[in-house]
């Protein structure tokens, strides 16, 4: 059994037990949330997909840890301008197990 959850502008596919890393969320480590964007539940050969959530349908997580992702360097140049710019950026996640899905 799979579902497709909506969280911070993106789509994930989940199953009980995963462990995923998405947008930071405001929640401490331990504590259970119930994500209730579920876009579509398939179990084996029943599937039940939302217009567009499922109704009555909601992903149950534990939050692990908050951290941030690695660095993604952005480098920009003009060749023969003598322009050249350096920057950074480190993208904050909060990860989740997933613990029950239901439908």
């Amino acid at each position: 059994m799979y579902a497709v959850i909506k969280t911070g502008g993106k789509q994930y596919r989940v199953a009980a037990g995963e462990k995923i890393k998405v947008e930071q969320m405001p929640a401490d480590v331990g504590q259970d949330i119930v994500l209730e964007e579920v876009l579509a539940v398939v179990n084996g050969e029943d599937a039940k997909f939302g217009t567009p959530l499922v109704d009555g349908a909601k992903v149950t997580a534990k939050v692990l840890s908050h951290g941030r992702h690695d660095k993604v360097r952005i480098f920009k140049m003009r060749r023969r301008k003598h322009y050249q710019k350096h920057q950074g950026h480190r993208q904050n996640y909060t990860e989740l197990q997933i613990e029950t899905i239901s439908a």
